[in-house]
């Protein structure tokens, strides 16, 4: 990427581009069930994101990231989970989602965060250091799309449990 992107916490204003940001991102993709910009504005309206970062290029939004707190199966807290992470069609394959998941797992280690789980495409997040653990799961993904990276040395054991937000219906819009 040739022009400097700008990594920033989002702000109440960028609500609507990120919608957009993420519809557009996802649009395409069959593997998705098209409501992950109505998964952010869950997030957001019960206070559940804990970072939530945006990608400025010459001030517009082109990529944003998501992090909220999951709950494990065995108690261990100060995880989170990353997702959704979107970035325009038009911007993909350029770096930015990478400097946002880089940007904002550096985050989580400044607030003490023990680590983070996401489900993924496999063969993308292990550069991150995400791995496929056995002795963590996330009921009704198959294993080798769950990831976990832990900061601190110790994975959970059991299941996680990701904001209920994941599992709401998309809105009615008529």
């Amino acid at each position: 990427m040739k022009e400097e992107i700008h990594i920033r916490a989002e702000t109440p204003a960028d609500a609507d581009a990120i919608t957009d940001v993420t519809e557009a991102a996802f649009r395409t993709l069959d593997i998705s069930n098209h409501t992950e910009q109505f998964i952010i504005a869950a997030l957001r309206d019960a206070g559940a994101l804990a970072i939530s970062l945006v990608a400025e290029l010459k001030g517009r939004v082109v990529g944003h990231i998501a992090f909220s707190p999951v709950n494990m199966s065995d108690g261990t807290e100060n995880w989170y989970g990353l997702g959704p992470v979107s970035v325009l069609p038009e911007y993909q394959r350029q770096g930015i989602g990478s400097a946002l998941i880089q940007q904002g797992l550096s985050r989580l280690r400044d607030r003490n965060a023990r680590g983070c789980c996401l489900v993924g495409h496999p063969g993308y997040y292990t550069r991150f250091g995400f791995q496929n653990v056995d002795s963590l799961a996330y009921e009704g993904v198959p294993p080798e799309a769950f990831f976990a990276l832990s900061f601190d040395g110790y994975v959970p054991r059991g299941t996680v449990e990701f904001h209920k937000a994941f599992r709401e219906e998309i809105p009615d819009k008529t």
